[in-house]
């Protein structure tokens, strides 16, 4: 029998494809590049680095993870790529000073922790873990020397960090400018179609693309996503700025925050962070342009989250909370139960507050008691220096909408 080729994908397969795979992106280079490849069939290799230098996640980061898990439903091979030795160099992208070199052991460990929080959306089934110290390793030094050949300083001044270090009389050590290189070969190594990264790593991944070239291999598509503005609706999401949603907080905790979005930025988060199809998410606009409540809506997206990351049963229990505690004014069932020691009769309540967990440190807890925002036993506490009598007695405390506590204060034990 005669041989043939293998057809293509139809028109309107890659057609939609493309649109998914475009949704919520920032900039795709090429799209026509990243069309013919998909016309050809063939499973696209797509690379995904991660350098594990902060393991904890938050919502912001699972927008690259959706991005992964789209290429996957459509049968690419995803490359979830480690980077335990750039991680040791230490990636310079927007930072005004060079980042602290990790050990080995820090970056392994910091790894771990990120396999197991990945796949909570990506298919372990489907995703190909590797590591890039896997060729670095076993890279001489004239290799090295090859790769710096292949790039000019003048090139590194371009990114805007390396630029205004150098204007301001900042120092940039050598080091740094490996970074980009070593991201770069990573793609040689894997023979890459398309990376992906955030905005902010839009230098590295044309980096990858044009070093391909030098080394005769096809130039990867670049598809870079934006960052995910967190629950004020301005700044991009942050623990620093205390306005995220970790994937590992309790699902309460995550339900509540999810409805304390604007209505605007609702949108935003089902482009980004849901994995509904396109076409619900343009009927949920209908209806709500329709008259139907935003609240109704909502409660789909945090559903959908919470249940993703917790279980359908939590993101059930969880809306059921809520609506009692902001119908009825009705505080949890169930929350964290903290037994704090004293050896005064008294403590600060903005002690109390760190040490139950309900802010990360007493400068938070003065700021949120100025707001308002602080409740004992449900009357609002206005001064930060308020004093609870360390008398044995459960108190509830309440910061926000969301977050509660109880409490107990005992006599801690002295033994002369």
């Amino acid at each position: 029998m005669p041989i043939t080729e293998k057809p293509s994908v139809t028109d309107s397969a890659v057609a939609h494809q493309l649109a998914e795979l475009k949704r919520g992106t920032e900039e795709l280079l090429l799209e026509s590049e990243l069309q013919e490849r998909l016309k050809s069939g063939r499973p696209l290799k797509v690379k995904v680095g991660f350098d594990p230098t902060a393991p904890d996640l938050h919502l912001g980061h699972t927008v690259l993870l959706n991005k992964m898990r789209q290429f996957q439903e459509f049968g690419h091979e995803v490359i979830f790529l480690i980077g335990d030795f750039t991680g040791m160099i230490g990636d310079p992208s927007g930072k005004t000073t060079a980042r602290p070199v990790l050990t080995s052991e820090d970056v392994r460990a910091n790894a771990k922790t990120y396999e197991e929080q990945v796949y909570k959306i990506l298919d372990s089934n489907k995703t190909r873990l590797d590591f890039n110290s896997r060729w670095m390793s076993q890279m001489k030094a004239s290799g090295l020397i090859e790769l710096a050949s292949k790039h000019t300083v003048a090139r590194m001044l371009e990114r805007d960090d390396f630029r205004t270090r150098y204007q301001e009389g900042k120092s940039i050590a050598i080091h740094e400018f490996l970074y980009p290189l070593v991201q770069g070969y990573d793609s040689i190594a894997l023979e890459a179609d398309v990376e992906l990264g955030g905005t902010d790593q839009k230098f590295n991944l044309l980096v990858g693309r044009q070093l391909q070239q030098s080394y005769d291999q096809p130039p990867q598509v670049v598809l870079t996503m934006p960052l995910l503005e967190g629950l004020d609706g301005v700044n991009k999401m942050s623990k620093s700025l205390d306005n995220y949603i970790g994937i590992t907080e309790p699902p309460g905790e995550m339900f509540g925050k999810l409805m304390s979005i604007s209505d605007e930025l609702m949108w935003r988060y089902f482009e980004l962070l849901s994995f509904r199809p396109l076409g619900d998410i343009e009927d949920f606009k209908v209806r709500v342009a329709n008259g139907e409540n935003p609240r109704d809506v909502k409660f789909l997206l945090a559903l959908e989250i919470v249940g993703r990351f917790h279980s359908e049963s939590a993101a059930t229990k969880s809306k059921k909370d809520f609506i009692a505690r902001h119908r009825h004014g009705k505080v949890p069932d169930e929350m964290e139960e903290y037994l704090l020691r004293s050896s005064e009769p008294t403590m600060g309540i903005a002690y109390v507050l760190r040490d139950a967990r309900l802010v990360s440190s007493t400068s938070e807890a003065i700021r949120m008691i100025n707001q308002g925002a602080v409740r004992l036993d449900g009357e609002r506490i206005d001064d930060p220096k308020v004093l609870i009598k360390v008398d044995g007695t459960p108190r509830t405390l309440q910061v926000g909408k969301r977050r509660f506590a109880r409490i107990t204060l005992q006599v801690e034990d002295c033994l002369d």
